[in-house]
């Protein structure tokens, strides 16, 4: 049975340290039968890269050394819940298990954009603040064909 609070507990432990050093408080550990095969911290500071979540850079870590884009065999502990580009990601690799030690909500208390994200992506496309619409293109070829094709669909 894993140790969740001990794999919590460096996750947070990384979110420390990155505050320290003058980063976002969120930190990212990726366990595979038992074994930790990732750990990361958020790296906006140092790259400017919005993506560059803690889990995010664990994800392609784990991806990379375990040498497959699927991680259904792995569990991520993140210091704080993680953003819905985050939970997609670890969604899109295969995970199935994930555990966080602080809530979006806690973040947001802190001034951190946390919470608020997850509601307006719940609202319909029209209503978010961010205006993403869909605008289809007359003819041409679709690259989801091209895809199914390739694959033998």
């Amino acid at each position: 049975m894993p140790d969740h609070e001990s794999y919590l507990r460096e996750a947070t432990e990384l979110a420390l340290a990155n505050v320290a050093e003058g980063g976002r408080p969120y930190g990212a550990v990726i366990v595979r039968d038992g074994e930790v095969v990732a750990r990361a911290a958020n790296r906006i500071h140092r790259t400017n890269d919005p993506s560059d979540h803690a889990e995010m850079v664990a994800l392609r870590e784990a991806s990379r050394r375990l040498g497959r884009p699927k991680l259904d065999d792995c569990i991520v502990y993140a210091s704080g819940r993680p953003c819905p580009m985050c939970h997609a990601a670890m969604r899109l690799a295969g995970v199935k298990q994930g555990y966080f030690a602080f809530t979006a909500e806690e973040a947001e208390a802190e001034g951190l954009l946390s919470a608020g994200i997850y509601a307006e992506l719940c609202r319909p496309l029209a209503e978010q603040p961010m205006q993403v619409r869909h605008h289809p293109l007359a003819g041409g070829p679709s690259p989801y064909r091209a895809w199914a094709e390739r694959k033998g669909g």
